[in-house]
């Protein structure tokens, strides 16, 4: 007998052609579409466009299809946290939660009342070690996603196909070229999850009330005003907004420090060195499938998601880890992850809390 998966469907190419290669393994293939926002105005958030490319594809390829309500969800469980590192003048990755608490959260749980799998279209893959499920690298590095996965817990990856782990993104959209899905040449979405491509400072102002403040340097010189420390993240360059100021190149100034005691963004105009940190200490770390490392062991890490991995050395802590660099790392940022790799496998990974410039001794 063949199985039922249902396949978590955003509307783009991916989760598409992840439905087109169950349904060609064989396995009774429904399709989900989760609508997880609510508000409509002048933004991107495509939330009916997406679903009429579902129903599109689906009915290509010859799929039952349902659409869910998961904004209060949503609401609850992503954005208020979104909204509360803002305002505390962090910067956090809501695509992270989003995975651990929406997809492989509530979509999981409610999917598997009625099938035995679920799937979705991310890149990455899994497998099975020591009973336990680990997470692994896709194929296509450019587009490998396991670094907005490392907070799913491991429980929940159990009962979870990644249909594209093994393939390139060329071959998924040739897939869907080939098959005449609606969404083969579709853009990739970006912007905040769920919600889409906003004019950023203006939908935040919405939810958070901006509260202007000086712009100094690092010698403690004023040199004009900022929007809201909101708005701002370490090593940013454009929109500071800055005017001419004797003596400086008007490219090179960059956020090293948001001071939210006294609503102050610290700039510097020099060559980054502000920004070196030699180590970080992470919140509670989440681990995915069986490790039992030493007490410190040598890895490798990723602090954002575009950046190459790094050698670092952990030693877990009680109530997260401690990291040590292999080498500075720059803008390494409060709120974003810490994720660790050991060869092709994601092990993990938890909030950056706090950086050091020297390196944190074990």
């Amino acid at each position: 007998m063949s199985k039922t998966v249902v396949v978590g469907m955003s509307g783009g190419v991916d989760s598409s052609v992840a439905a087109l290669l169950l349904k060609e393994q064989g396995y009774d293939v429904i399709g989900l579409f989760m609508h997880n926002w609510e508000e409509e105005d002048d933004g991107q958030c495509t939330s009916a466009e997406d679903w009429a490319d579902v129903q599109a594809v689906c009915g290509k390829l010859g799929l039952p299809h349902y659409s869910l309500d998961f904004s209060k969800e949503y609401g609850e469980k992503v954005f208020e946290y979104f909204l509360e590192e803002y305002a505390k003048g962090r910067t956090p990755n809501p695509d992270v939660l989003c995975n651990r608490e929406i997809k492989f959260g509530v979509f999981r749980d409610y999917a598997l009342k009625f099938a035995d799998t679920i799937a979705t279209g991310h890149y990455c893959d899994i497998a099975t070690e020591s009973g336990e499920p680990i997470l692994l690298k896709a194929a296509d590095r450019s587009k490998d996603q396991t670094y907005f996965l490392c907070d799913t817990k491991t429980e929940k990856l159990k009962n979870v196909l990644f249909p594209l782990g093994k393939m390139q993104k060329s071959e998924v959209r040739a897939l869907a070229t080939k098959y005449g899905l609606v969404t083969s040449a579709k853009k990739d979405s970006t912007g905040i999850c769920f919600i889409g491509e906003r004019k950023f400072r203006e939908f935040l102002s919405r939810y958070l009330p901006a509260k202007p403040g000086k712009i100094i340097d690092v010698s403690g010189r004023e040199i004009g005003t900022h929007m809201g420390l909101m708005y701002y993240t370490l090593g940013q360059r454009r929109g500071l907004g800055i005017g001419g100021v004797k003596g400086e190149g008007q490219d090179r100034w960059y956020v090293v420090e948001k001071r939210l005691d006294d609503n102050v963004l610290v700039v510097s105009c020099g060559e980054g060195e502000e920004l070196l940190t030699s180590g970080l200490r992470t919140g509670p770390l989440n681990i995915i499938g069986k490790f039992d490392p030493p007490s410190v062991f040598e890895c490798k890490a990723k602090f954002r998601y575009r950046q190459d991995e790094q050698d670092v050395t952990v030693k877990f802590t009680e109530g997260g880890a401690l990291i040590r660099f292999g080498e500075k790392q720059r803008a390494v940022t409060p709120g974003q992850y810490a994720v660790l790799y050991s060869g092709d496998r994601c092990l993990g990974g938890g909030v950056i809390e706090q950086t050091f410039k020297e390196p944190p001794q074990f």
